[in-house]
């Protein structure tokens, strides 16, 4: 993207205004070498520095709401702790064996 286009994405999406808009390439690291002692480099990309206008402020939205669970997905998480407890339950020791491990016995 271009500098025109990070400033028309803001404003006309964001509703947000950019005084200024700054970019630049961040070249990645070449510093690994693979099995083959050939080298590695991750790849480049592109960086974007954007100025607000005097006095405005920028909060990113929320992109992943709750959602309020269904009644069907609440019974599924019913079923799933009684299934965990239940499991628990099983792996807990036999008190009467007086702290002898499961695996040493009849």
């Amino acid at each position: 993207m271009t500098k025109v286009d990070i400033r028309n994405y803001l404003e006309r999406i964001y509703n947000v205004p950019v005084a200024a808009v700054r970019t630049r390439i961040q070249y990645g690291a070449n510093n690994k070498r693979n099995h083959r002692n050939q080298r590695v480099k991750k790849p480049d990309y592109k960086v974007a520095y954007v100025q607000l206008g005097q006095g405005q402020t920028f909060q990113f939205p929320n992109l992943f709401p709750e959602k309020e669970q269904d009644a069907e997905t609440r019974s599924f998480d019913d079923f799933k702790d009684k299934f965990l407890e239940k499991e628990k339950k099983k792996q807990e020791g036999d008190p009467r064996r007086g702290g002898v491990p499961d695996w040493f016995g009849l």
